[in-house]
């Protein structure tokens, strides 16, 4: 049985200039970690520096969110870039949120990749050794999807000395490889608030999740993303949090 605290996680700082994105206000209260935008999705040095005052009233972790520099498509896109641009790219957002961070006496806990991004580099490990690369520079840990079998990702986070979060999804549905089902297969995206729950419960109880083929499979989450985007979305991270509490 899971007797770890897991941690609530939520992407925030996502409006740019006059143009807003989530419910940061809202949402902040209900997590232990807020992945701040960096300004190559969205964000910038205003916004960045609001969010991070109002992590560091609520007392939660403030994690960077950096991107590939993709304003238009909400850092959504693949963009091809060598390991050494990805690396400097990464060490470049980081800095500028850790340096607005250092001018509140804030700190930076994490590192998590936004997007495009975060999905390349769950499939191309260089692309993953480039990010681990610019992470070793600011000594935190980088957050990753939690898999089965991540041995290979493990060996290079070792070689860099870098630390490891790994981050399950309270709404999404995993297939028998431990990795997520893709959201073209029906069923991979949970509506249900009642079994999202239970899939909460699975993971912070017994270390589990049912896979949407039918099996069983081991997942240990430090963390589990959630997403404030309207009313209904922040009731139900309420609701998530009531759960974990609960499990604790």
């Amino acid at each position: 049985m899971k007797k770890n605290r897991i941690n609530l996680n939520c992407d925030m700082g996502e409006s740019f200039g006059h143009w807003k994105m989530g419910n940061d206000a809202a949402v902040m209260p209900y997590v232990d970690q807020a992945s701040i935008a960096c300004g190559f999705h969205a964000s910038d040095p205003v916004i960045m520096i609001k969010t991070i005052k109002m992590a560091l009233k609520h007392d939660v972790q403030i994690g960077a969110h950096p991107s590939y520099p993709d304003l238009q498509g909400f850092g959504r896109r693949s963009i091809p870039l060598t390991p050494e641009e990805i690396c400097n790219m990464v060490i470049y957002q980081v800095g500028a949120l850790k340096a607005l961070c250092e001018s509140v006496n804030a700190e930076l806990s994490y590192i998590k990749p936004h997007g495009a991004l975060y999905n390349d580099m769950l499939k191309d490990l260089n692309i993953f050794e480039a990010v681990v690369d610019a992470v070793s520079c600011f000594n935190v840990p980088l957050m990753m999807l939690a898999i089965a079998d991540k041995q290979e990702w493990l060996d290079i986070a070792d070689n860099y000395d870098v630390p490891l979060l790994y981050e399950a999804f309270a709404d999404r549905r995993y297939l028998s490889s431990g990795q997520l089902a893709p959201r073209s297969l029906p069923g991979s995206v949970i509506t249900d608030e009642d079994e999202i729950l239970d899939q909460i419960t699975q993971i912070a109880k017994y270390g589990k999740v049912r896979t949407l083929d039918g099996y069983t499979v081991s997942l240990e989450a430090d963390t589990i993303c959630v997403h404030g985007d309207n009313e209904d979305a922040i009731q139900m991270i309420e609701r998530i949090r009531e759960t974990l509490n609960r499990e604790e």
